[in-house]
């Protein structure tokens, strides 16, 4: 009898239990879904820009090659950390700005949270005082 009521109790908390991978889909598809788009993206900037780079070595009749003085690397480097430097940069300066100075209104700025909590600090106040009239 303990047997089967521990069995019932394991199958039920298998049911329950959706696994790791939708664990993970569930606590992480965010950060899932911008990685792949990272490497997606990352994996597109390299081929372009090895055609890109092809091309204009072809163009000034010079042989491409990866690695060297003027190897592809040097060309992909360039561009994608010129790239990464203005991207990264802007969103740096919103999510700290955000994050630390106010635009009165605005959702993202923290004086509506502020605001928030002193008006649900002064709503429970005048419950309270409603509740001890009573």
């Amino acid at each position: 009898m303990a047997a089967s009521s521990a069995s019932t109790a394991r199958t039920r908390k298998q049911a329950r239990d959706p696994g790791l991978a939708r664990r993970l889909w569930r606590d992480y598809s965010l950060s899932i879904v911008v990685g792949l788009l990272f490497l997606g993206t990352f994996v597109l900037h390299t081929i372009f820009g090895w055609w890109q780079y092809a091309a204009d070595q072809a163009a000034q009749g010079q042989q491409p090659t990866v690695f060297g003085d003027s190897g592809y690397v040097i060309y992909f480097g360039e561009w994608t950390f010129q790239n990464w430097q203005s991207e990264f940069l802007e969103v740096f300066v919103l999510i700290v700005a955000t994050a630390y100075l106010i635009h009165k209104g605005s959702h993202e700025s923290k004086d509506g949270e502020d605001e928030m909590k002193a008006s649900l600090a002064r709503i429970e106040k005048q419950l309270k005082d409603l509740s001890k009239d009573a």
